[in-house]
């Protein structure tokens, strides 16, 4: 007698009287009533002249004992890892609620332009270079473009405080950022500084996540930086 699934179409043990009796049906695992079934019926079918050995038979309690545990052990595990996992979620969450009103600095693409307070903004370096940043209406002119200099690995701040290349103001509204690494065509990551106006929880793809304002929802795990 094993221990495990049971394959066949039908498991069978025999009686005292020689009669058939079903135990188990095809595909279902085996529990711990069925092997006691199937260990009884084993004993009561055995040769009289000829009993089990007793090695035998306590192995095969050793092994189902022995699957009991394991399984017993999986179970608490499973159980014990959800229950940090949603801790831990709720403390994360929890902890990011300070930074409700705070500024952060966010990857974005585009800046809204209240007409009044500048952009504060960076742009992930990745190589040291003459660092160029670009605004652009939603026609796509280029209505500013911002010299940073040599800039070295990591992130470069910028301001740009709503006029265009020739020092007229420009109107309040949303406008594209890039930026590029001495002329390259690379296209570098653009970040925004805004500020947080709400916590969440987005699932276990997005985790907490932050509200900002102007620009919606960003993982807690994009934030580059908080001022």
């Amino acid at each position: 007698m094993t221990i495990g699934s049971v394959s066949s179409t039908n498991t069978s043990t025999l009686s005292l009287t020689g009669s058939t009796t079903t135990t188990a049906s095809s595909g279902s695992e085996l529990t711990q009533a069925d092997f006691l079934q199937l260990m009884t019926a084993q004993l009561q079918a055995q040769d009289p002249t000829s009993p089990m050995d007793n090695s035998q038979f306590a192995s095969q309690l050793a092994q189902f004992s022995q699957l009991s545990a394991t399984q017993d052990i999986d179970t608490n595990l499973q159980s014990l890892s959800t229950s940090l996992s949603s801790s831990m979620q709720a403390s994360q969450v929890l902890s990011s609620a300070n930074l409700v009103g705070r500024q952060v600095m966010v990857p974005s693409s585009t800046a809204t332009y209240s007409g009044t307070a500048a952009v504060n903004g960076a742009v992930n370096v990745t190589n040291a270079g003459d660092i160029q940043v670009q605004v652009t209406d939603s026609t796509g002119t280029v209505v500013r473009t911002m010299d940073l200099g040599t800039q070295q690995a990591g992130l470069a701040n910028f301001s740009w405080d709503g006029t265009d290349n020739s020092g007229t103001a420009v109107a309040a509204g949303t406008y594209s950022l890039s930026a590029n690494n001495s002329g390259s065509t690379t296209a570098l990551t653009t970040y925004v500084s805004a500020a947080v106006t709400g916590v969440g929880y987005g699932g276990s793809t997005t985790g907490t996540y932050l509200q900002v304002a102007g620009i919606g929802g960003v993982p807690l795990s994009q934030i580059a930086q908080i001022n």
